[in-house]
């Protein structure tokens, strides 16, 4: 929740921003609640922003591995420890094998810098429907996370744009046609969900419409997590 900015000062951050590869790191982005003056979402101040500036987010640079993507030492290992992190959960679907209609998973906690100083995270989770040639990059969020939708979107659409598709298609030994689509994946009845059955996301999910964007909810039952 945010102290309370009015609409411009919200829209004067975005229009300061120095480097639009790291806006999903903004903390504006994660405020909850509405501006004082119009009384919009804050998310929805910035989304339709960035509809209005769509050409940004598709300035963000490519970064090239030269390593490969698919690390040959994950191997879904770990301690057991209670509350476990979004690289645990993500090593848990890893271990389960596949992930209903998004297909086999192939790997976790993808690198995406080519260097140390870059400025890049790490795809939680990678999967492959085969049946359609498509992969899916997925950005986990933990049941108890608060993040908003939007910055999920944007987190996972960065990433998607900062990584060289070509050489992550050939590291995995997927065809050249493979189509790579971003995604949110997030719990059912958790934060995100819950914002995005429960108001006004008319930006929001235009904005999502535009970056092809589509989440992904999930629960577990027993040790089993799947698609709902």
């Amino acid at each position: 929740m945010a102290n309370g900015y009015t609409k411009n000062e919200i829209i004067n951050k975005l229009e300061n921003l120095k480097d639009i590869s790291t806006l999903y790191k903004e903390d504006f982005i994660n405020y909850r609640g509405n501006t004082t003056d119009t009384k919009e979402k804050y998310t929805e101040v910035v989304a339709e922003w960035l509809l209005n500036n769509i050409d940004l987010l598709y300035k963000i640079q490519k970064i090239t591995r030269l390593s490969s993507y698919k690390v040959e030492t994950h191997d879904g290992k770990y301690t057991p420890r209670p509350n476990p992190s979004e690289e645990i959960i993500a090593m848990d679907i890893f271990n389960q094998g596949s992930l209903n209609i998004l297909g086999k998973v192939l790997d976790y906690q993808t690198p995406l810098k080519n260097v140390r100083d870059d400025d890049a995270g790490k795809i939680d989770i990678v999967s492959y429907n085969r049946d359609i040639k498509t992969v899916y990059l997925l950005e986990l969020k933990k049941e108890d996370n608060e993040e908003t939708m939007l910055r999920c979107v944007l987190e996972i659409f960065t990433y998607l744009r900062i990584l060289d598709t070509d050489k992550f298609l050939f590291d995995f030994g997927l065809p050249k046609d493979t189509k790579i689509k971003a995604s949110p994946l997030v719990f059912f009845n958790g934060s995100q969900h819950k914002e995005m059955i429960g108001g006004n996301n008319k930006f929001l999910k235009q904005l999502m419409d535009k970056l092809d964007i589509e989440p992904f909810y999930i629960t577990k039952n027993s040790n089993y997590y799947a698609i709902v």
